[in-house]
């Protein structure tokens, strides 16, 4: 059976820092808001994300436009949106700082990573050990 780690680089690292940016920012949404704590996890958490987004560029799986697939689309976005989640953060717009945190949270961890889990893909033979 396949293991996560038998895949070629970056897949392992890129799925081991989008599981801590899971847990993380779960913790993150139920924690205590404006706190020194809940900022460097912030922090943190945007560093794993920048990881995930950016590794994924290097994952070629799935092909569509060349070497591209929507997927590219989805971290191309989530980079352009933590940029502006931190900046809505730094000038004071905590509604919109929010707003943004929570979609990239929801689709751009939660929701991507059921697809992964999706028959044909490396994540659904590590999980359920069927090709």
């Amino acid at each position: 059976m396949m293991t996560l780690f038998d895949s070629a680089a970056p897949i392992p690292s890129h799925s081991v820092a989008a599981m801590l940016a899971v847990l993380l920012g779960g913790w993150q949404l139920f924690s205590e808001k404006g706190t020194r704590r809940h900022r460097i996890f912030g922090w943190a958490w945007v560093g794993l994300m920048i990881y995930v987004a950016g590794s994924s560029f290097f994952i070629n799986e799935l092909h569509f436009w060349r070497t591209l697939s929507p997927i590219h689309v989805l971290s191309a976005w989530t980079l352009i949106s933590l940029a502006i989640a931190v900046f809505q953060a730094r000038r004071g717009n905590i509604r919109q700082h929010r707003l943004w945190m929570l979609s990239l949270y929801v689709l751009a961890l939660l929701l991507t990573g059921i697809f992964t889990l999706w028959p044909g893909r490396l994540l659904h033979q590590v999980v359920f050990g069927v090709a």
